[in-house]
């Protein structure tokens, strides 16, 4: 037999010899079992009536001793099919092990002469209470195929490469360059803050996920920072062509140093190109949940979440993410990826840090805290629709075009190509010392309990303030709160906003639009600002998206 062919059946040359009780040496004699004819690795099979095509198939012992039971396996493009002996085709497999939920397969010796393979799978699974979650499950097959050691490592070594090469995800190609795989092995730094949060960020860590990059073939290297802005200098100074991904396990303020220490790069145009991966160890995880709202799975939190979140990062589907670059009156340049809000929501995520160990609970106590000293902030909000009305001058259509008191101007060359490592223009904004152009529109209104500009989905772990939003949907969700909301009106909205029907509510104080650039103008320098959860002055600030600026790990 050629041992190289993962398609031969047990049976033929007698499997592996066991010693039975009289001291006699026989032969393993599985149950009969529909025996296909033998195939050489990577062949296909007549596909089953009505099923997909089968790419391998051959019958080993289920697990890595002697004497298990035997099962028959077929492998298609889309799962391992399991079957025990004398199970007919026609009644379906026992199991299926769904290559998309596979994050690792392995091959490795057994005892002479037999070898073995594995995969390690995360497959959703029900729970009697919440969500369901992804569950580790791990399979492992025996071969003894091949009268030798060496021929039955390579017929196990075909069966787990071609479980890896299936495990894949598909990249979509209705957005042509869009999406991307990370590749096999893969080397990452993670940069981790042991304080965020609860604290418990390097231990999760260390529970969760390693163990789950090494059966991904994900080599890691760990950062942990040691005091603020320690990973904007790593990120900013480091010669980062060594890792193919960054992966950031905190909270979202770290990601914010992050991305901010890679736009100072004079190289920032290839460094972004670098996926990233947020893993939720801090307490609002806002990106993170986002993040697996639009993977399409179910609303989880705490553990749930972060088996969900690395369980994308092993997986390796990558694709484009906007920013939103943020201009301050005294000269600063921020690039923001979550959002930047002035008021409640921002007075809230402030005032609460001193109970960051309570985790995500502290917004709960922090909003109740809050709302009992609800305060007004007067200030003039001024934006840039997304969708410009009919009549609406051409310049400000084209976001490429700049503007400059209402008037069109010269043109911008393309983000970044200005000069070598220029950053990209606000070519949206005029200086926040002129008036807005022309065609923007401005508030009436002038107080305001809270404004927030959000660009992801998720707020925080529970809020899901902008369902429709998307990772490049070119858009940021400015939502507004006017005076004379009172406490009950606005309970009920943040209460909504874990289901995301706020906007059902059609409260009058509360007013949503789609905008692609926005000016807020505070009257005094009152009241906390912040930009993806970091507190800012008060003061002048404008801001507008750019499209598909930096990569992110997906999962869809």
């Amino acid at each position: 037999m050629n041992g190289a062919a993962p398609a031969a059946i047990a049976g033929r040359r007698g499997g592996c010899q066991q010693r039975a009780s009289g001291g006699r040496r026989s032969p393993v004699r599985p149950a009969p079992v529909p025996v296909p004819p033998p195939m050489a690795a990577g062949r296909r099979t007549p596909p089953e009536p009505g099923g997909p095509p089968v790419l391998l198939q051959g019958v080993f012992g289920a697990g890595p001793t002697p004497g298990a039971a035997v099962y028959s396996l077929a492998l298609t493009a889309r799962e391992l099919q399991v079957r025990r002996p004398g199970s007919g085709c026609s009644a379906g497999p026992d199991a299926a092990l769904r290559l998309a939920d596979c994050v690792g397969s392995t091959a490795f010796p057994a005892a002479v002469p037999a070898a073995c393979f594995s995969l390690v799978c995360y497959p959703l699974r029900g729970s009697r209470w919440g969500s369901p979650s992804r569950q580790r499950l791990e399979r492992t097959f025996r071969v003894c195929l091949a009268p030798d050691a060496e021929g039955n490592l390579r017929i196990a070594q075909a069966w787990s490469r071609r479980i890896r090469e299936l495990a894949v995800p598909a990249v979509p190609t209705q957005d042509g360059d869009t999406y991307g795989v990370l590749p096999r092995p893969c080397r990452a730094l993670v940069l981790l803050n042991p304080r965020s949060g609860a604290g418990r960020a390097l231990e999760d860590f260390q529970a969760v996920v390693q163990p789950m990059l090494a059966e991904a073939d994900i080599a890691s290297t760990v950062f942990i920072t040691e005091r603020p802005h320690h990973a904007h200098e790593k990120v900013r100074d480091e010669d980062l062509s060594q890792w193919d991904t960054l992966v950031v396990m905190s909270g979202d303020g770290l990601l914010f140093e992050v991305v901010n220490g890679l736009m100072e790069r004079p190289d920032w145009e290839d460094t972004m190109k670098k996926p990233l991966c947020i893993l939720p160890g801090g307490s609002g995880n806002a990106l993170a949940a986002s993040i697996n709202y639009y993977a399409g799975n179910d609303h989880v939190a705490k553990k749930k979440l972060l088996l969900n979140c690395t369980f994308i990062l092993c997986k390796g589907l990558h694709t484009q993410m906007d920013l939103v670059s943020l201009s301050t009156a005294s000269g600063k340049r921020f690039f923001s990826f979550l959002g930047f809000g002035w008021g409640f929501i921002s007075d809230v995520d402030i005032d609460s840090e001193k109970y960051r160990r309570m985790g995500n609970a502290r917004f709960t106590l922090g909003t109740l805290q809050c709302l009992a000293k609800l305060r007004v902030y007067q200030g003039r909000l001024s934006y840039l629709p997304a969708a410009p009305e009919q009549g609406t001058p051409a310049a400000a259509r084209d976001p490429q075009a700049p503007i400059t008191n209402g008037r069109a101007g010269r043109a911008v060359p393309p983000a970044g190509t200005e000069a070598p490592g220029a950053l990209p223009a606000d070519s949206l904004l005029v200086p926040l010392s002129q008036p807005v152009p022309a065609h923007w529109t401005v508030v009436p209104e002038e107080e305001f309990v809270t404004v927030y500009a959000i660009y992801q989905s998720h707020l925080g772990t529970n809020l899901l303030m902008a369902p429709a939003a998307q990772l490049h949907d070119g858009c940021i969700h400015l939502f507004y709160l006017r005076a004379g909301i009172s406490r009950v009106a606005l309970l009920k909205i943040f209460l909504a906003m874990a289901r995301g029907t706020h906007l059902d509510l059609n409260c009058p104080h509360l007013c949503y639009v789609p905008v692609r650039a926005f000016r807020l103008e505070p009257r005094a320098a009152a009241g906390i600002m912040t930009v993806d959860g970091e507190a800012l002055a008060c003061e002048p600030v404008q801001g507008q998206i750019h499209s598909r600026l930096c990569r992110v790990l997906s999962g869809s």
